[in-house]
Parts: C-alpha cells; sequence; structure tokens
C-alpha cells in the first residue's frame, strides 16, 4: 500500500511541470458547441504522474483524464486528473488541484487533492485525512454545522447544471446563508477542513470524484449522489459535513 511519502513524492512530480510555469493556451477538446479546455500542462503533469506511479507499482493499472487506460486487467488502479479546473488555470487562478485515487476494484482506498499554487496537498489515506503543507501536517476535520440554515455551499459552476438540476439547486441555495464558486475539487478539500459544509455538483467524471471520497470521509464528512446512494457513477454529487446536513440538503433536491 501506498505511504504518505509516495503521495508526496506524487505531488512534488506533478508541481515539478505546472508550479510556476505561465499561464498556457488551451486548446478545446470538446469539438464544436462546447468547451473543454485541455493544456500542455495538462499532458505533462499526467506523464510524470504515471512514471512516477510505473517506477513503484509497474504492475498497478492507470486511468487518466489525458491518456486513457493502461493494464485495464489489474485488479488495482490508480485514477487520475493532472489539473482539475483547468479554466482556473488559464484564467491565472490559484485554485485548480491535482487529482490522485488508488482504487481496489471500485472501491477508492486512498485519495489526494493537490493545490500546488496554494500549497496545501489533503491526503485520504488509511481512514484518515491529513492537511501537508509547508507549516507542517496536521489532520483534517470537517465542521459541525447540521443545519443549511448556517452552511457554506459551493458548486463549481450553476450553469453547468441541467433545468430540473437548477432548479433542485436553488432550493438549496436560497435556504443557504454563503454560496461560493469556481472552486472545482478544492471545495471537497475545503470542506474536509472545515471551512465549508456542503458541495453539491453534477456532471462530474469517475477522474472528478474518486479522489474527493477518501479525503472528504477520512475528515468525518459524508459524500453521495442526489438520491442519497453511495455510488456517484451517475455524476451527481452531495458532499456534507455531518449527516443531518447531508439529509436536509438531499430533501430539498428531491423536492
Amino acid at each position: 500500500m501506498p505511504d504518505l511519502a509516495f503521495f508526496q513524492e506524487l505531488s512534488a512530480a506533478a508541481r515539478a511541470v505546472t508550479l510556476g510555469a505561465a499561464v498556457p493556451v488551451a486548446e478545446n477538446k470538446a469539438g464544436e458547441g462546447a468547451f473543454d479546455p485541455v493544456t500542455h500542462l495538462d499532458r505533462a503533469a499526467e506523464q510524470a504522474l504515471r512514471a512516477a506511479i510505473e517506477r513503484r507499482f509497474p504492475s498497478d493499472g492507470i486511468e487518466g483524464e489525458e491518456f486513457g487506460l493502461t493494464r485495464a486487467d489489474a485488479k488495482r488502479r490508480w485514477s487520475l486528473d493532472p489539473i482539475d479546473g483547468t479554466r482556473a488555470l488559464i484564467c491565472g487562478l490559484p485554485s485548480w488541484t491535482t487529482l490522485v485515487a488508488l482504487l481496489d476494484g471500485s472501491k477508492a482506498l486512498a485519495g489526494m487533492i493537490d493545490a500546488p499554487v496554494l500549497d496545501e496537498l489533503a491526503l485520504g489515506l488509511e481512514g484518515r485525512s491529513l492537511l501537508i503543507s509547508s507549516a507542517g501536517i496536521r489532520p483534517l476535520q470537517v465542521s459541525s454545522c447540521s443545519v443549511l440554515g448556517e452552511a457554506r455551499l459551493a458548486t463549481t459552476d450553476p450553469f453547468l447544471f441541467d433545468e430540473q438540476q437548477a432548479i433542485a439547486f436553488d432550493r438549496v441555495r436560497r435556504a443557504a446563508p454563503v454560496t461560493r464558486y469556481g472552486l472545482d475539487a478544492l471545495a471537497y478539500a475545503r470542506l474536509a477542513a472545515g471551512s465549508l459544509d456542503l458541495v453539491i455538483e453534477s456532471g462530474l467524471k469517475p477522474h472528478d470524484y474518486n479522489a474527493l471520497v477518501p479525503v472528504v470521509r477520512g475528515a468525518g464528512g459524508v459524500i453521495g449522489n442526489w438520491q442519497g446512494g453511495a455510488d456517484l457513477s451517475g455524476g451527481d454529487v452531495i458532499a456534507a459535513a455531518t449527516p443531518a446536513l447531508f439529509e436536509e440538503a438531499l430533501k430539498l433536491l428531491r423536492n
């Protein structure tokens, strides 16, 4: 099983490519009528992560956003999103992250949300979550917020919801006193750290959510789908500091 030091090695490998680089020009990999940006830094960071994993765990599978799946028959597999928040990256904003998860079958064993510009590596490993930075290592713990009327809510972009999802999310938004946008995966690290209480999103892919699960749960939080289950493969995700807050948000989404 990879240890804390290996995840720090992965963080360093990706940061060596991305940190301090000039704001890159994006290509659109979505085709006409949509926009899904990718840059040379996305590709280079994934290559660096793959190389580090191959050296240490050559029999593991690797599935990355940019270069697909290697060793599809491997039981243990690494999930890579080299830059989650490429839109933030190309705007020169500091909120983009690098996501890495280790899975055994469909179960996420470990995950990291690394924010290089902020020097914050949130790691979920062996049932606990840690924040690693130049200030040292400290445990992550979600807040005790259990009431939506006191919650700090986040979603990346309300315009990514479809029409019915937007209506449902707005019911939650109107009940929460604070809503923040544009954080991508960083919102889940902030939830694990206790400075956000609730994150609601839709349309996530496995490389978007695999790393989030161990970080949120290791900090004592709850993460599931819009129906209240644990299966995130539909891409609709709710993460909350407490079960009571999760259930209150869920009721409004379902209403």
